[in-house]
């Protein structure tokens, strides 16, 4: 081979690699675009239907604050016996059956909320319990009425809860 045709061949290959570098390029950004736009028409898609069971999840869970809260929970379960122990028992099986009833829920919900609802939910079984222990209560009427006065001086854990679920569903929108 000679110099002169090194040259045409060179002349005619430089030329088809940078055009297919090119086309490789333009397919390869053209394939990523359509990708991206259907998985954003897929999520806008799946967030019509998944925002509903949300919305829903949310209601639910602010529906268990409201339920498991100890102040309301003493106006709406009236002790067994007079005993204390029973009655604070009674009440934490009240508020661990709500809860169960609403477990399935955490799907729906952040991380952070369900976190905040454990919270509150937790907090709520030691405040009946620490009453309970309480030795200047001696029956179980008189806790309904210690627990309800505690309550009445400072915030209940659900209602902390649900200054967060609501502030949550607000950031959904």
């Amino acid at each position: 081979m000679n110099a002169t045709n090194i040259i045409e061949i060179v002349a005619y290959t430089i030329p088809s690699i940078i055009t297919g570098g090119v086309a490789y390029f333009l397919f390869n950004s053209h394939f990523k675009d359509q990708q991206n736009t259907r998985r954003w028409l897929l999520q806008k898609d799946n967030q019509k239907t998944a925002l509903p069971l949300r919305l829903q999840a949310y209601e639910r869970m602010t529906l268990l604050m409201e339920r498991i809260n100890p102040s309301q929970l003493m106006v709406r379960i009236n002790p067994v016996s007079t005993d204390k122990s029973d009655y604070a028992n009674y009440v934490i099986a009240h508020i661990e059956q709500e809860f169960e009833h609403n477990i399935a829920q955490q799907i729906y919900v952040s991380d952070k909320c369900w976190t905040v609802i454990l919270t509150a939910k937790n907090a709520s079984i030691q405040m009946i319990r620490l009453a309970a222990k309480n030795e200047k209560i001696s029956n179980a009427d008189e806790l309904r009425t210690f627990v309800i006065s505690e309550l009445l001086e400072k915030t209940s854990p659900s209602n902390t809860a649900l200054a967060f679920l609501k502030n949550e569903v607000a950031e959904l929108w």
